[in-house]
Formats: structure tokens, C-alpha cells, sequence
């Protein structure tokens, strides 16, 4: 049997290929941009899924003919981009675009509910967030827009699932991907039983479900096909991991609820990992872990990072061409506009919630507050890093707090933990030593670490951390800039909400 394992990572952004060893480390890469997302209302946001598959096979294939040895994969695994949603045929053909996690769209009217759970929830006040639930449906507003591709709709399922399938021939999924509008129980990780209200609110069926199986058991085997798909020379096993995030928190190596995890990706979250289960923010679930049997309540910013590359599109035209004339990537540029700039960009403080928001901010909006004459690009670009980092560091202090666990340290990873000057504010935002993996895919990594388990070639997920999970450089807080920070969050920060609150249903109102 090999010693390597294939992960495949499908984000948002692009799909990797990832060779790792059994120390963690990544012996080869092969990435492709997916490229743009097809709009056809605004809001709107699906793409293609057989694009997806053939990129998945393109991504492999480039390994192989880099020099690396097909004959060494012990399985497969995959992790995904989440809730981003497919239907299919009884043939396991795509019916339509799938419809992705950043889609905005909403039915305006929805039938109502049979009278007992109309009555449970006014009774409980979640009339509201269960009507809103099923607004944001993905498969109720097929089922109400385009009844004929539902009612030919066979499986629905994840772009896990469909990947997965589409590997094993097997419509099998792992229950560490199952996050998004579905009849999922988030407490007991299962499909949610039968007479449960999720139900009557989705149009959902248990026959379109696929079967689920915890992170680290298999899937199945390759097919013929898929094998040759991946241009791998054995029908080999796919073993299950779990969703981009929840692998990124094992791959940074959080083995226990003290270490939170910052995700500096176009969503940016800060999560932990927990056996503890609770809601964040109400109403909404813990997500499945990556580990069996374990939970990762969620802090997020929906367009996080997404913001630093609107930033750097929109006003970041001298650094761009300053690192095309000097041959050096533009990054080590953005990083001195960062630097020089002072702690709080003197006064001008950003509210990130600029892409929607969840649970009770539901209807709050962006800001930026204090403009100066004083103020440069310089000054905006700190704040929205500010921003982003506040914005969690608010989040992860709740879930900590409902946890019961102090947080003692900071993991980061993403595209934003690549910034020098990015993880060095985050650590001085936080107050606490924070820590970047070893190396920059850690979604991938994690999925290789639970992969490994499901092979038997580590005994078990604790293992499998201490051998792969490794730590690059620690930043560590700058006590004056902390001072400054927490002035800024305590006094200004944690009272925008309130304050911004006539402001935001004001606009609600207008546009």
C-alpha cells in the first residue's frame, strides 16, 4: 500500500491537489483556478459542476506528469467549499447549476407550515427565523421556481456529495460536510428524524439524501472511470474528512478548545473545536468537526478576505504596478502600507459586515466611522484588517464563553495568514501569541490527517495531529498597541451594533 495520501481541495477560489506525506508534509501541489461564478440575476451565484469534475481530473493529472508517482496514493479525500448545492438525476446527471454557498437569492412567499409548528413557534418566537430558514432555501426555491427539475431531482446533495459520487459511484457523504439549508440534526450529526419539523419546512425528501458516514471511514472504492479520471493505476479508497473549515481548524493543529482558529479566507471565521455542543450564534447550529463525534461553532465574516482583494483591486493600483516594475510580489508592498500606518489607523474604525449577515445582525450593515483629512489608503486598508479582526475577536470571546474554555492562543490560516504585518495586528488585536501553520494549506492537510486515521497508517485522530499538525512563526503581542486595541474595541467596537441600529433599518427601508 502507498504511504501518500491525495486530498483534494475544492474552494472557492480554486481546486488543489494536494500530495502529503504521513510527518505532514506536502510533497506536491497542483492548483487551478475555477474561475467565474455565472450571475444571471443579481445576488445570483452558481457554476457549473461538471466544470468542477473536469477540473478535479485536471488537477491530478498534473501531478502525475510533474514526475510524482501515482502507484505511492494510498486513497483519496476530498474537502469542499461549503453549501454549495447540486441536484441529479436517477442516471447521476446534473440537472442545473449548482448554487453556491455565496448565492443571495430568496423566495418572497413560502406556504405556510401545518398548524402545530405554526403554533410551536409563535409560541417560542421563531416564527420569523423559521420563515427566513426557508426563504433562503436553495431547495424550496427550486422546488417553487423550477418544479420540473425537482421533480426529476433524484439526489441533492453537497458538492462533497457530488464529488464523492462521483468518485465511489456511490451517492455517500460525509457527515463532517453537511453544512447548509438541509433536514440535518447538527446535535446528533444525522439526518433529522422522521417526524422532526425540518420536514414539513424544506421540500427536501430522505430518498434525495445521500447516506452519511463520520470523517475518517470510507466511502468507497474508486471506479474504473474515476480512476482513470484522477490518472491514478488502482481502484483505491475514498475515505471521508469533512468541509474546508472544519479541516483547516485540524490541519492548524487546534487539538483541544483553548486554541481558537482564525480562517483568513473570502469567508473569514473563527471557530474552535469542541466535544461541547450549543448554538452560535442562535439560532444557528455547531457545525460538524473534522474529527468524529466533535463540533465547531462558527464566529464569521461573510466577504472577510474577500474585502483585503477589493481593497487591492480598487485602490491598490501603485503597489500592483510598483511590483511589476521591481519584479516582487505585491504582497511584501501591501504589507508596508500596513506598516506604516500606526495601531486604530488613527480613528478610523470599519464595521466588516459588508457581504449579509446571520443570526440576530441579520439586518445590520457595513460602516466606516472617523474619516479625517489625515486619513490616506494607508489608513483604510488598516482599518478593514482592523475590522475583520475585531469582528472575530467579538465572536470567538462568545463562543469561548459558552464553551467554558479560556482562549490561551490564536491559530491562523488562509490567504490573509501569509501577511506578516496581517498576523502581527491580529496578535495585537487578540492579546495573545498567535501561531501560523507550518504550511498555507491546511484545509487539505487536515483532510489528509483524517484520512490517514481511516487507513490505519495512524492509529488514531490524536495521533495523526501530533505526528502532522506543525507550527511555523509565533507573533507575539505588542503590549502597547494591545492598550490601544482594547480601548478601541471596548469604547467604539462593541458599540456599533446599537448605535448603527436606526441607521441600518433606515436604509432597509429605502433600498
Amino acid at each position: 500500500m502507498g504511504k501518500t495520501i491525495l486530498a483534494i481541495d475544492n474552494g472557492t477560489q480554486s481546486i488543489r491537489a494536494l500530495l502529503f506525506d504521513l510527518d505532514g508534509e506536502l510533497l506536491a501541489k497542483s492548483q487551478l483556478a475555477i474561475g467565474e461564478y455565472e450571475a444571471e440575476h443579481t445576488g445570483w451565484s452558481e457554476y457549473d459542476p461538471e466544470k468542477f469534475w473536469q477540473l478535479l481530473g485536471q488537477a491530478c493529472k498534473t501531478l502525475w506528469e510533474e514526475g510524482n508517482d501515482p502507484g505511492n496514493v494510498a486513497c483519496v479525500t476530498v474537502t469542499t467549499q461549503r453549501g454549495t448545492v447540486i441536484c441529479l438525476d436517477k442516471d447521476g446527471k446534473v440537472l442545473r447549476p449548482a448554487i453556491t454557498w455565496m448565492d443571495e437569492r430568496q423566495l418572497e412567499d413560502i406556504p405556510p407550515l401545518p398548524f402545530k409548528w405554526r403554533a410551536l413557534f409563535a409560541l417560542v418566537g421563531q416564527s420569523g427565523a423559521i420563515n427566513q430558514l426557508r426563504k433562503d432555501t436553495e431547495a424550496n426555491w427550486i422546488a417553487q421556481k423550477q418544479p420540473d427539475i425537482w421533480a426529476r431531482t433524484d439526489k441533492f446533495v453537497q458538492l462533497s456529495g457530488f464529488l464523492n459520487t462521483r468518485l465511489t459511484g456511490h451517492c455517500v457523504d460525509s457527515v463532517g460536510s453537511q453544512v447548509g439549508y438541509f433536514p440535518f440534526d447538527y446535535k446528533t450529526q444525522s439526518w433529522a428524524a422522521p417526524k422532526h419539523w425540518l420536514w414539513d419546512a424544506l421540500e427536501i425528501k430522505r430518498e434525495q439524501l445521500p447516506e452519511l458516514v463520520k470523517p475518517g471511514e470510507r466511502i468507497g472504492a474508486l471506479t474504473d472511470e474515476a480512476r482513470q479520471h484522477l490518472g491514478l493505476p488502482e481502484c483505491i479508497p475514498v475515505i471521508a474528512s469533512a468541509a474546508d473549515k472544519a479541516c483547516e481548524i485540524v490541519g492548524a493543529g487546534a487539538n483541544d478548545a483553548s486554541i481558537g482558529c482564525l480562517s483568513y479566507g473570502t469567508r473569514a471565521t473563527a471557530s474552535i473545536q469542541t466535544s461541547k455542543y450549543f448554538l452560535y450564534p442562535a439560532p444557528l447550529p455547531s457545525y460538524p468537526a473534522a474529527f468524529a463525534d466533535m463540533y465547531t461553532p462558527e464566529a464569521a465574516v461573510p466577504l472577510g478576505y474577500w474585502m483585503v482583494n477589493w481593497f487591492k483591486q480598487e485602490f491598490g493600483h501603485p503597489e500592483r504596478r510598483r511590483a511589476d516594475k521591481q519584479n516582487i510580489a505585491p504582497e511584501t508592498l501591501f504589507d508596508e502600507l500596513l506598516l506604516a500606518t500606526p495601531p486604530g489607523a488613527m480613528g478610523l474604525v470599519l464595521r466588516p459586515n459588508w457581504g449579509g449577515n446571520i443570526g440576530k445582525d441579520k439586518a445590520s450593515k457595513g460602516a466606516i466611522l472617523g474619516f479625517r483629512e489625515l486619513h490616506t489608503r494607508g489608513h483604510l486598508y488598516r482599518a478593514i484588517v482592523e475590522g475583520i479582526a475585531f469582528e472575530l475577536r467579538k465572536g470567538l470571546s462568545e463562543i469561548a464563553k459558552k464553551n467554558g474554555v479560556p482562549i490561551t492562543k490564536i491559530r491562523v490560516s488562509g490567504g490573509g495568514s501569509q501577511s506578516e504585518a496581517i498576523m502581527q495586528i491580529t496578535a495585537d488585536i487578540f492579546g495573545l501569541p498567535t501561531e501560523r501553520p507550518h504550511i498555507y494549506e491546511t484545509s487539505g492537510l487536515g483532510a489528509a490527517m483524517v484520512a490517514s486515521v481511516g487507513m490505519g497508517l495512524h492509529k488514531d485522530f490524536s495521533t495523526a495531529m501530533t505526528k502532522m499538525a506543525k507550527q511555523g512563526r509565533v507573533f507575539h503581542p505588542d503590549q502597547d498597541a494591545v492598550k490601544i486595541y482594547d480601548k478601541l474595541y471596548a469604547e467604539v467596537y462593541t458599540k456599533l451594533p446599537k448605535q448603527l441600529s436606526i441607521i441600518d433599518q433606515a436604509l432597509d427601508k429605502i433600498f
